[in-house]
């Protein structure tokens, strides 16, 4: 019995061997396909948005520029350990965007200046009071501006802008009245620490500028513009995937229309666009004062219609089978209404890009309306009457009611990005036909006029080409 146990354990421990053996074995191949995904996750984050390398490049580049405070021995004489200041403010001030690291940097460097003279008096205050009251009279002063500040902090107005200033101010405050109580330089200490914040701050806004800037507000308008093209795309395709859904690429296209779902979810990046675009100064197409908070009214419809959108798309895969002879009953009209809203979401999508009047949107969405009234009128008519299955009936008339919504939420969007060109003063672009009797051009002839551009296009019949001109205006 001893030596069967003994040869069991023999074999166990073989065994257990083997498998470490085989374990480092395969270690190294493990490693290098680790790395190389690890790798390969670098370069597609920076494929994804190039911005990102820069970034890094430029928040180097700043935390650099400071250290020559630490490093530089006249530099360093003058502020001492307070150079290290410089270099935390670069940290935990350069954002992303230039909007981002002009919030955190004037609301460091005002909370800082204003706490830290708040703090200076605290602290003169309370040495009046004899060294018995002034820890108590300080205690008080910290109690004070730190139950104030946190209950502010709950406004939403105030979070949204001025949180960090208002968490650097309790922190600065505290920081100057508590070790004033037992530092006699507390003046050249606040000084000291005031000034670099400020030459960090300063660093991180003027790198953030000047090279190669990523503004807050041309983000948000882009990403208006897109989610537009979203809800479009899957307008325009919605229509022949519903009711001709046999189609054997239908997967493809279903899996493309899929991207509006990423609408669904872009409150909190709209309204953080919204929030650092207001610090940006002008840039651009956006000047002063450009009416960043239209785009979250835009936002706010565009999801709207995004939702009604959601339920739709629950019709493309549902389980109950309707009848061809009740779908080709509103087939032409449903697939005209869901085409022409998306194609007028569009074109209200360019128009945004390219800071142009939307009136290219119109007339989709007078068809798209043309349409509604003839829907609502088949619907009225009681076409589905002779229909017994009931169950077969509400999906078909759900969808059209939802295409009804939809179209009443594409109305709306117009109009608002419509008041948002009057705000933000988008140029106009005039499309002009020159009568033959009023000008020398042929009959078929079009200007186009643009405040800077006018094209003139000659249709000639005498030798079947086409003539294009450009001329530059003043």
């Amino acid at each position: 019995m001893e030596v069967e146990s003994t040869n069991h354990d023999d074999q166990r421990a073989a065994g257990r061997f083997r498998c470490m053996w085989r374990w480092l074995k395969a270690l190294p191949e493990k490693l290098k396909a680790k790395v190389v995904e690890f790798a390969w996750k670098i370069i597609k984050l920076g494929q994804d948005d190039p911005r990102r390398v820069i970034h890094s490049l430029k928040v180097g580049l700043a935390l650099t520029l400071v250290s020559i405070f630490y490093y530089y021995q006249p530099l360093y004489d003058n502020f001492g350990v307070s150079a290290m200041w410089a270099v935390m403010t670069v940290v935990v001030v350069f954002e992303f965007s230039v909007g981002a690291t002009l919030s955190k940097g004037v609301n460091r460097g005002l909370a800082t200046l204003v706490a830290g003279a708040l703090g200076v008096g605290a602290h003169h205050l309370a040495s009046l009071s004899g060294e018995i009251g002034e820890p108590i009279l300080l205690g008080f002063f910290v109690f004070l501006q730190a139950a104030a500040s946190t209950f502010i902090r709950f406004f939403p107005k105030v979070k949204a802008r001025y949180d960090y200033g208002l968490l650097i101010f309790i922190l600065t405050f505290a920081l100057v009245s508590v070790s004033g109580f037992r530092d006699d330089k507390i003046l050249e200490v606040a000084q000291k620490r005031l000034s670099t914040i400020i030459i960090g701050g300063s660093a991180c806004v003027i790198i953030s500028i000047l090279v190669c800037p990523v503004w807050a507000g041309q983000d948000l308008h882009n990403l208006i513009a897109v989610n537009l093209q979203k809800l479009g795309h899957f307008l325009e395709g919605f229509g022949n995937e519903y009711f001709t859904s046999e189609d054997g690429d239908s997967k493809d296209a279903k899996s493309s229309m899929q991207e509006y779902k990423t609408v669904l979810n872009s409150k909190n990046s709209e309204e953080s666009l919204a929030n650092f675009a207001k610090w940006e100064p002008g840039h651009g197409r956006f000047q002063f004062r450009h009416p960043w908070n239209h785009y979250l009214k835009v936002g706010n419809l565009t999801r709207q219609c995004a939702y009604q959108i959601d339920a739709l798309n629950g019709y493309l895969n549902t389980q109950i089978q309707t009848s061809p002879e009740i779908r080709n009953k509103i087939q032409e009209v449903c697939t005209e209404m869901s085409m022409e809203s998306g194609k007028a979401l569009k074109e209200l999508a360019m128009a945004i890009k390219t800071t142009t009047q939307p009136s290219s949107a119109d007339s989709h969405l007078e068809n798209s309306k043309s349409a509604t009234k003839n829907l609502k009128s088949l619907l009225k008519s009681g076409i589905w009457d002779d229909s017994t299955d009931l169950l077969a009936v509400v999906p078909v008339a759900t969808v059209a009611s939802l295409l009804i919504e939809i179209v009443n939420c594409t109305e709306k969007i117009s109009e608002s990005v419509y008041e948002l060109a009057s705000m933000a003063k988008f140029r106009t672009i005039e499309v002009t036909t020159v009568s033959p009797e009023k000008s020398e051009l042929g009959p078929s002839d079009i200007v186009i006029n643009c405040p800077h551009v006018v094209i003139t296009v000659n249709d000639s019949p005498e030798n079947g080409t086409v003539a294009a001109g450009r001329h530059l205006g003043v």
